[in-house]
């Protein structure tokens, strides 16, 4: 029950009078129901109905008032509290689906919705204690950032063992969030839920031309370049009409194997992280490039993204993380000037078919490019010798 003192004041009467309301001394409004969350193991709770049913009000009778955060650092890491480690910080963001890197070092005002979204539910995730309640979840941003932000929150919560409860009128979010327990204030009725898969995603994964990249290059941490002798892959889901994450492949030399591709400048929109988008794109083309003899080489040098492949069975890690220096084009563990720290994993998953590979990487239009180079410089020394005679 909630009792809310009823003002007396000249426009009040006045309302009043116009609307006939009859006046009272308070406002009185009361919920009977119960809610045993104690009875079982949770972690994701939801408190879901339409604007004024009495979410918020429930909310701070059983949790208290939602703590608010000052946001007034140059760079929005600074803002989180000074017992956390720069990779604490970093894999909570990550784990939100906040993983673009450039947006890290910005003021959280200059941020766009999105993006504050996600720093702002990354902070609340690893600094409060359990119950981390939200109210207003998802409300200030595009369903679309709000169904993968909710995916990637539940993933976070039961893979750290902790308890995660949204408050929402927002009813689009329950497939994604996968609450245990869901409670309607409107009608005060509260179930179980069982965890059900997640809606999937219909995409593909095509062969898309150089210039697509600058639709990603502002999202890249490392550099805005790219070279042109790059192969590049974008990932279209269904319903968008450009790619929504990018991958390039180059040919990286080695003294003793020729046939060793490497991953380059691999980048999701923000508004697409989170769900594993760049793991499906690579992987797809790891397995089209092993299809035709090539070995493939992939980089990172994120901490979670160097944890997700030496879990994976289709990664193997062939150097442990050192400090590779762009200018030398190598790796060490001995730091210097101008280096960052990756790891070096090999593809061994399985092989595409190989027609969907040769279609995928576009062999045979290469291989016809070659020919046609080859055939050039053949007729070039030929003609040459006529000059001399």
């Amino acid at each position: 029950m909630i009792s809310t003192p009823l003002s007396s004041s000249t426009r009040a009467r006045q309302v009043c009078s116009m609307f006939d309301v009859p006046p009272e001394q308070k406002c009185v409004r009361e919920w009977h129901g119960e809610l045993p969350i104690d009875e079982k193991k949770w972690n994701v709770g939801l408190v879901v109905g339409p604007s004024g049913s009495g979410k918020s009000s429930i909310m701070r009778q059983l949790w208290g008032d939602e703590p608010k955060f000052e946001w007034k650092s140059k760079s929005m890491l600074d803002d989180f509290s000074e017992n956390l480690s720069i990779e604490e910080i970093a894999n909570v963001c990550n784990a939100v689906g906040f993983s673009t890197i450039p947006a890290w070092l910005r003021p959280f005002r200059v941020l766009s919705n999105g993006e504050q979204f996600r720093a702002d539910l990354a902070r609340r995730l690893i600094e409060l204690p359990d119950p981390v309640v939200v109210d207003e979840f998802t409300s200030v941003v595009d369903r679309q950032v709000a169904k993968i932000g909710s995916h990637a929150v539940q993933k976070w919560a039961r893979r750290k063992d902790r308890k995660f409860v949204a408050v929402t009128c927002h009813f689009d979010v329950i497939d994604w969030l996968q609450p245990d327990w869901i409670l309607e204030p409107d009608t005060m009725t509260f179930r179980w839920r069982s965890l059900q898969p997640r809606p999937q995603i219909a995409v593909r994964i095509e062969r898309i031309a150089y210039e697509e990249w600058q639709r990603f290059a502002p999202f890249h941490y490392l550099s805005a370049q790219l070279s042109r002798a790059a192969r590049c892959f974008g990932l279209f889901v269904e319903g968008v009409s450009h790619p929504v994450a990018f991958t390039s492949t180059l040919h990286r030399p080695h003294p003793r194997v020729h046939d060793v591709m490497g991953f380059s400048r691999t980048v999701v929109l923000p508004d697409w992280q989170g769900i594993g988008l760049s793991y499906a794109l690579k992987e797809t083309v790891a397995s089209a490039f092993s299809a035709v003899g090539k070995r493939v080489h992939s980089y990172p040098a994120h901490p979670g993204y160097v944890r997700s492949l030496v879990s994976s069975d289709k990664w193997k890690q062939v150097k442990s993380a050192g400090l590779f220096s762009p200018a030398a084009g190598s790796s060490s563990t001995v730091a210097g000037f101008g280096g960052r720290p990756c790891a070096v994993f090999r593809y061994v998953g399985s092989k595409m078919d190989l027609r969907t590979a040769e279609s995928l990487l576009d062999v045979s239009a290469s291989n016809l490019q070659q020919r046609q180079r080859a055939l050039v410089l053949r007729k070039k020394p030929s003609r040459m010798r006529r000059r001399k005679k």
